[in-house]
């Protein structure tokens, strides 16, 4: 089943040629839109998952490294939803510490628990190995409860892209007026989009407009690299890389209110099922 857009994208449309934008050059734009999911805790969608609640992984699995966020029921997701190949079923877990810590390591990682895999509870605040009071008190304001699925739809939220560890400003090749285009999206999205705090596939979001947040991921996964901190082989160019979630954290957590995180992930690995490959870098303004 593809995702449908329908008519949701019609006040981007006519915004951008309200705006004197060429309707052709607003065609050639919208053919970018990608499915993704919206993944709320409000809302009449289908239950697929939730945030927080008790951390079961394999026993073969290693205390992840970062708190606890979420987990999403793949098998749930509604059909068609995003373009990302993702198994059909089993549990996606996200685990991130919602702050830059520098440009050399992932701050979050990615488990695949496939269905019928026995698992056990964890102590979600192993991560927490040095026991700090204050990244506890961030923990405990994590959202906790249901997460339910809209269908929607995404077009680039930034000014600049990047391609093989460069970044580039301006245009994308073949669309003269991308950055008119990007600013159509950010005054119109939320008359089509569904607002929430987890989003799975589409556009990397955050509060920076004039940075690509999948093109950071691919240069701080990069140095990652060099630097020995994550496994190789690793893409510098991004058209190798898809984004496979967001999680806007400011939204819940007081004292990190700009704090967005970026789950990236390569091509390839997501064919393998490599979800221990997948790379998280974080947008944060304190």
């Amino acid at each position: 089943m593809t995702f449908d857009f329908g008519d949701r994208l019609t006040p981007f449309r006519d915004k951008a040629i309200e705006r004197g934008i060429p309707p052709e050059d607003v065609e050639n734009w919208l053919m970018l839109a990608r499915p993704c999911a919206t993944l709320t805790q409000s809302g009449d969608g289908p239950v697929v998952g939730r945030f927080g609640g008790p951390l079961l992984l394999p026993a073969d699995v290693p205390d992840p490294a970062e708190p606890f966020v979420a987990t999403v029921d793949l098998a749930a997701l509604p059909s068609g939803c995003t373009d990302l190949l993702l198994p059909r079923d089993g549990q996606l877990l996200l685990f991130a510490f919602p702050e830059d810590e520098g440009e050399c390591v992932s701050m979050g990682s990615v488990v695949h628990v496939p269905v019928g895999t026995a698992v056990v509870e964890r102590d979600r605040n192993a991560w927490n190995e040095w026991d700090i009071d204050d990244y506890e008190m961030m923990f405990k304001e994590f959202p906790q409860g249901p997460l339910r699925a809209v269908a929607d739809v995404s077009l680039p939220n930034h000014h600049a892209f990047q391609v093989r560890g460069e970044r580039t400003a301006g245009p994308i090749p073949g669309h003269p007026r991308s950055e008119d285009l990007v600013d159509v999206w950010q005054d119109t999205r939320e008359a089509v989009n569904t607002e929430g705090s987890l989003q799975i596939g589409g556009y990397a979001d955050e509060e920076a407009v004039y940075t690509d947040p999948l093109g950071n991921v691919v240069r701080r996964a990069v140095r990652a690299a060099e630097k020995g901190n994550w496994e190789g082989p690793v893409s510098d160019d991004v058209a190798d890389w898809v984004l496979l979630a967001d999680w806007y954290a400011g939204a819940d957590v007081s004292g990190w209110e700009s704090a967005t995180v970026h789950w990236g992930i390569q091509r390839g690995d997501l064919a393998a099922g490599r979800f221990d490959r997948a790379f998280a870098q974080v947008f944060y303004n304190p």
